[in-house]
């Protein structure tokens, strides 16, 4: 099997109005430690990666931009290397699912804290379907 590279390029961002208001008013919520994910499972739609997310974190847990960037970078870095089980899948499923990624904590934390919370979310939201 060849593993394929690990990449997070535009196409599986979710972005737009349309979309992000859906994922929000019908998405399924999972909370978990430090992280909130709310998914939306649909299906597979011709043109459109199998998996969309959106990273975000609250201006009102870290009001300096700096440490809001730094844990969008290490959540995106987690998600970017560990979203591989979840495409495959929903590939193999014929499915589509667009997922927001929420950080709850309101402290900094290490990447490799960031990386297990991804990791769990994933798991997780894999066993939904």
């Amino acid at each position: 099997m060849k593993k394929q590279k690990a990449s997070f390029s535009k196409s599986e961002r979710l972005c737009g109005v349309k979309a992000v208001s859906e994922l929000f008013a019908e998405g399924k919520s999972l909370i978990l430690p430090s992280l909130r994910v709310i998914c939306r499972f649909t299906p597979a739609v011709e043109g459109i990666h199998p998996v969309r997310v959106l990273i975000t974190v609250p201006k009102r847990h870290f009001k300096k931009a700096v440490d809001r960037n730094l844990m969008r970078r290490r959540i995106r870095e987690a998600w970017r290397k560990n979203k591989e089980p979840l495409v495959t899948l929903m590939k193999q499923a014929g499915r589509h699912a667009d997922i927001a990624l929420i950080w709850t904590d309101i402290s900094v934390r290490p990447y490799e804290f960031a990386e297990k919370c991804v990791t769990d979310a994933v798991s997780r939201v894999s066993g939904l379907k």
